[in-house]
């Protein structure tokens, strides 16, 4: 057997060890194995979830072979759930793989209490009374679940949970934390020691950015009262001031300086969406609060006592022309302002897990570290249930969509997809089923109802990305409904 580690290379690299643990420990369910659902486990399978369970009643048929390449002739007449799982093990003998020979909806209805077993559900292909009853059941059993499903030309995905938290965002564009424009004590020693008018050019040139842009905004606010540049007029003579340093044309630490003076512009504090986490309800912990709810907690102590109104610092620095020597202080600086913050945070986790009455070790070390390191970049997503949203959407929402040229399409096939559900409740069978009644229900609702290939392909690769997000708790996931236009490859996302 292959090693995991030489297995999983490649996505090691993006979610790390602990997403990976976090997925080998998931247990998946499946809810109809056409080519959505098949398609959506098949990639989970090769990322290595812990185990799958597969719920489908029906067998194979002959249009089946078709659409789902994990079925073949040999197939027709046998358990659909039976041969997909079957063929699943075969990608990736570490998962562990099981079948139910049932309905869904079947299950759904006589069995609820089967699910509260599962890490995440994936519901494809049910119609909406069946999801509306699978989404009560998992938020009862707390129980994440992700609806998809594909039609025709067009799909949809839906995620439906009531609270996810992330500690590893990964925002792809995020501002570095260097503190420029607040430096703390030692940084600000540290700057205050380097002669920027020194007359030897070598140390001139290998004098970090960092450091130039502590001593140039210190410069700065010492004759503008205090304030640092905030207008574009200001902001435009500090780059020229920076300019004027220079004695060389190619001092490319100047150069950087000059690229990274918006640092010095930023606003100093945390952002509106960090103070929006802090001062949620749920930040008033009690015994019941979970691990993220305590530490931030800690982290609004902090913010206000140690912190001085700034987060904890992450404390890397990126690579920049500087001299070894200026370059490892600076590390050691940085490392060590990151350590302190760290410290106290523990501590005051630990003050207050011992005040709601839990272990004052319950939360590893490891842990409270990681959220120090992305303690700005922490993301609190809940959603609607999709009850609520199939009763009362947000038609504010749904009419700006419908006027929208971008949103237009989407909002339709949001709808016409709804639609289908209801004809389906109410004649028993998709419409333009039979041939001989397509004129009849034209009047009704015109599609087609068939799982293509290739856009269940695409929605189960969307749908198994979301569910990697979640189970690994990196990234961020998709909020809303994702409605995917295979007519003219275009995707939205809607907000109902």
């Amino acid at each position: 057997m292959v090693e995991p580690k030489i297995k999983y290379d490649r996505q090691l690299r993006i979610w790390g060890e602990q997403g990976q643990a976090a997925l080998e420990k998931a247990c998946i369910c499946l809810l109809s194995c056409g080519p959505t659902g098949s398609e959506t486990l098949k990639n989970l399978v090769l990322g290595g979830v812990g185990s799958i369970t597969v719920i489908d009643g029906s067998k194979v048929e002959e249009g089946d072979l078709g659409n789902n390449f994990m079925l073949d002739e040999s197939s027709l007449g046998e358990s659909k759930a039976k041969c997909v799982c079957a063929f699943l093990q075969e990608l990736n003998d570490a998962v562990k793989a099981k079948f139910v020979e049932e309905s869904p909806e079947a299950l759904i209805e006589t069995n609820p209490s089967f699910f509260s077993q599962f890490t995440l559900v994936i519901a494809t292909q049910l119609v909406e009374a069946s999801v509306v009853k699978l989404d009560k059941i998992c938020r009862e059993a707390n129980v994440m679940l992700i609806s998809a499903r594909s039609y025709g030309l067009t799909g949809l995905v839906r995620i439906s949970l009531k609270e996810h938290t992330v500690i590893e965002s990964k925002p792809d564009h995020f501002l570095d934390d260097h503190r420029l424009n607040n430096p703390w004590p030692e940084l600000k020693s540290f700057a205050e020691s380097v002669d920027l008018n020194t007359t030897d050019p070598v140390v001139h040139k290998h004098t970090p950015y960092v450091v130039i842009l502590v001593k140039m905004a210190e410069e700065w606010a010492n004759s503008h009262g205090g304030s640092l540049p905030s207008i574009r007029e200001e902001k435009k003579e500090f780059k020229d001031r920076l300019k004027t340093k220079m004695i060389a044309v190619d001092e490319d630490n100047y150069k950087e300086a000059i690229e990274a003076s918006f640092k010095i512009f930023a606003s100093r504090g945390i952002s509106s969406g960090l103070h929006q986490i802090i001062n949620d309800s749920s930040a008033e912990v009690d015994s019941t609060s979970s691990d993220f709810w305590v530490m931030v907690a800690a982290l609004k102590e902090f913010i206000a006592n140690e912190g001085g109104g700034e987060a904890p610092l992450e404390g890397s620095i990126p690579d920049m022309t500087s001299s070894t020597e200026y370059y490892v202080n600076l590390q050691k600086i940085y490392q060590a302002k990151a350590e302190t913050d760290f410290l106290a945070v523990e501590e005051r986790v630990r003050n207050i897990l011992k005040r709601i009455g839990k272990e004052p070790g319950a939360i590893p070390k490891a842990h409270i570290k990681l959220f120090c390191k992305n303690a700005r970049k922490l993301t609190v997503c809940r959603y609607r249930p999709i009850e609520e949203e199939f009763n009362s959407p947000v038609l504010s929402m749904l009419q700006r969509y419908l006027t929208d040229e971008d949103y237009s399409f989407a909002a339709g096939f949001y709808i016409l997809l709804r639609a289908v559900d209801r004809f389906t409740a109410s004649y028993n069978r998709f419409p333009g089923l039979f041939d001989g009644e397509m004129d009849e229900d034209i009047s009704r609702l015109k599609t087609i109802a068939v799982e293509l290939h290739a856009v269940a392909a695409f929605i189960g690769g969307i749908a198994s990305q979301e569910v990697i997000k979640l189970i690994t708790k990196q990234f961020i996931p998709m909020s809303g409904t994702f409605i995917f236009n295979g007519i003219d490859q275009k995707s939205q996302l809607l907000a109902l």
